[in-house]
């Protein structure tokens, strides 16, 4: 068995799509005899400063020969990669041996490409010591023949072949995780891309609601987005995700729309919160996605912009550590979720640390704080009682009843233990919906 890597062929603004380009490498390679087992779509780090657009590697899983899977690609990725954006710089990494059989090493490379930050020369040494092929190319300087040539420089965005960092990690994926879903990509006609895309939207909320809850985030309903349908300018035209192979197909068959000039259905570690790792307030970095326990100590304020702020410190109460949480005004209805948060409320929280503050992708109630203290009422007249002095509690003027302090008074709470989460059309790739289950409380899905 063969597998072949690929990474960063596409552009942040001139098109282009690394799934593309794979899905024409694996057709060449059946043209030419050659069978094409698996085809996989593995989401990186999000935080990653060099990712081109959604920071997606492939890999193809083929008995093809590995010198003649290394020329193919090399032919297409030359024919088809943007490599006059200084942000492209297109790898390859072609691995002679099972997927899951790649060493410890690369499987771990793997895992921590989602969670951690790689070096091109830390990639290319594994790769040299697994006995794996690599070619890059880029604008820099320099030559394209996979060797490092001292041309790492993290500051800048030229380096040669930095894709093959993505690269080796595709290879490494099917080692390295346990939870796959699916994704249905329709191609439109290469010549169409950068025009606007004609998509049936009548038929698409129809196909959506037909899959679902196996084929999720392929439209918001209550925003009314077609989030399964891509915004730059590539040739993507629809990408189905969801739990099943079949009934993702059958839900893109159903859209109507343009003429569609291939498609191709990728295994994917989108939607798994494979990024995610458990944390504590006082060890968080930046660029790095967290599941961690913490007590809102900051009542939630709207800023400008429409986003949501909110301070949160240990699981006490204390805040000895404290942490900014933010739900940006793109999240929409999730706002109001946060909104709804009381000092005092015990949660979960899951997201990004980005510049000190985490970027929340959803959060759990554990515990909600119920009562609020108020101003005693006098139980004769049944009117407020006031002041009676610093330290002295509180007196009805009228009546001369007393109580010692303020009294616990039952609140009315929108929220409801459980789990609160983004709506689809501000959901990361690799964010696990609700509505997949698996999770260890109550859910309340968006859709």
């Amino acid at each position: 068995m063969t597998v072949i890597g690929l990474d960063d062929t596409d552009s942040r603004t001139r098109g282009m799509c690394s799934t593309y380009l794979a899905a024409l490498v694996a057709e060449a390679l059946v043209d030419a005899g050659a069978t094409v087992e698996r085809r996989l779509l593995v989401r990186l780090n999000p935080a990653v400063e060099h990712k081109t657009r959604g920071n997606a590697a492939l890999a193809l899983h083929t008995d093809a020969d590995p010198d003649a899977a290394m020329r193919v690609a090399s032919d297409l990725i030359e024919r088809y990669a943007v490599d006059d954006d200084p942000r492209t710089s297109p790898g390859v990494v072609v691995a002679d041996c099972e997927p899951g059989a790649v060493s410890p090493a690369v499987a771990a490379f793997a895992r921590d490409a989602l969670r951690e930050f790689h070096g091109l020369d830390d990639a290319l040494a594994l790769a040299a010591d697994a006995g794996f092929e690599t070619r890059g190319w880029g604008t820099a300087a320099g030559d394209a023949d996979g060797d490092a040539d001292g041309a790492r420089d993290d500051a800048d965005d030229s380096v040669v072949g930095r894709g093959r960092i993505g690269a080796l990690a595709a290879v490494g994926a099917w080692r390295a995780f346990d939870e796959w879903t699916y994704e249905h990509i329709s191609y439109r006609e290469f010549d169409r891309c950068g025009t606007p895309r004609d998509v049936d939207e009548a038929s698409l909320f129809a196909a959506a609601d037909e899959g679902y809850p196996t084929v999720w985030d392929t439209v918001d309903r209550v925003e009314g987005a077609t989030v399964c349908v891509p915004h730059a300018p590539g040739p993507i035209l629809h990408g189905i995700r969801g739990d099943d192979a079949e009934a993702v197909g059958a839900v893109a068959a159903g859209i109507d729309g343009e003429r569609v000039e291939r498609a191709a259905t990728f295994v994917t570690n989108q939607g798994t919160d494979a990024h995610l790792r458990d944390g504590d307030l006082g060890g968080l970095r930046d660029g790095r996605a967290y599941r961690v326990d913490a007590t809102v100590t900051e009542a939630p304020e709207t800023r400008r912009g429409g986003h949501v702020f909110f301070g949160v410190g240990d699981d006490g109460g204390e805040p000895s550590v404290r942490l900014d949480c933010v739900a940006f005004e793109p999240t929409k209805r999730f706002r109001d979720r946060v909104r709804d948060l009381r000092v005092g409320d015990r949660l979960t929280l899951c997201g990004e640390l980005d510049d000190g503050t985490l970027k929340l992708e959803k959060f759990a109630v554990r515990d909600l704080v119920e009562t609020e203290p108020t101003v005693p009422t006098c139980p004769d007249c049944g009117r407020s009682m006031e002041s009676a002095g610093a330290g002295q509690g509180y007196r009805c003027r009228d009546c001369g009843t007393g109580a010692a302090g303020k009294v616990p008074v039952a609140v009315d709470r929108d929220l409801e233990p459980g789990w609160y989460e983004v709506p689809p059309c501000a959901r990361r790739h690799v964010a696990k919906p609700l509505v997949r289950g698996g999770f260890d409380a109550p859910t309340h899905p968006e859709r």
